[in-house]
């Protein structure tokens, strides 16, 4: 959980770290019951069955609770795309590129709380906080161009993060129309991707110039 940083202090032992985990899990689920605006520190003790000071030992308010469950998802996320992606041929940028996104489905689809917060608290950012998008892309981009044996350069970071943008504001139509991510929209969405990189990645060595 080293990417925590919302916590006032990390777990030392096994037990705190098990009751982390506990706090975590209650809030994912009390968000899917409730919503973000409805969520209280104190239904998580509840739902966690931990005591109130349990959770303001690690987290000062709410947003700090819901940010750290963002950066739990984004850790996940990130194993599982690299999981995904080291089962793709070495060079094969599409299926690397499908198999981000479906994993972003499947966790969308199947993750408690994700519909609210995936890798972000839906709360207008603070002025030292990076935009969650800005997160994601960053780690794609590093395990694309390791794929892809390819500089990660700047032309690089900034494909990766206009093709995390776009599908970013496509599933949020795609999940708003259809629980489940209506199947014409998704479609497009990978289509729009394929294109998009395309642009970016079948070029020749040296030549993946913006």
């Amino acid at each position: 959980m080293q990417h925590l940083t919302s916590l006032r202090r990390a777990p030392v032992q096994q037990r705190s770290a098990e009751r982390l985990v506990r706090i975590l899990d209650a809030c994912a689920d009390l968000l899917d019951e409730v919503g973000y605006e409805q969520l209280t520190t104190r239904a998580v003790a509840d739902r966690a069955q931990v005591p109130i000071g349990s959770v303001y030992r690690f987290f000062d308010n709410k947003r700090a609770l819901a940010d750290a469950l963002a950066h739990r998802n984004l850790d996940r996320y990130a194993d599982r795309i690299a999981r995904r992606v080291g089962e793709v041929e070495g060079g094969d940028w599409r299926g690397a590129v499908d198999a981000c996104l479906d994993e972003y489905l499947t966790m969308k689809r199947t993750v408690p709380g994700f519909t609210l917060i995936d890798f972000g608290v839906p709360a207008p950012p603070t002025a030292d906080e990076p935009h969650a998008n800005h997160q994601v892309a960053d780690r794609v981009a590093v395990l694309l161009a390791a794929h892809l044996e390819r500089p990660l350069d700047e032309a690089l970071r900034r494909a990766v993060l206009v093709g995390v943008e776009a599908t970013d504001s496509l599933l949020h139509l795609a999940f708003r129309t259809d629980p489940a991510g209506d199947p014409a929209l998704v479609a497009e969405t990978r289509t729009l991707l394929h294109a998009y990189f395309a642009r970016a990645f079948d070029r020749p060595p040296g030549g993946q110039g913006g």
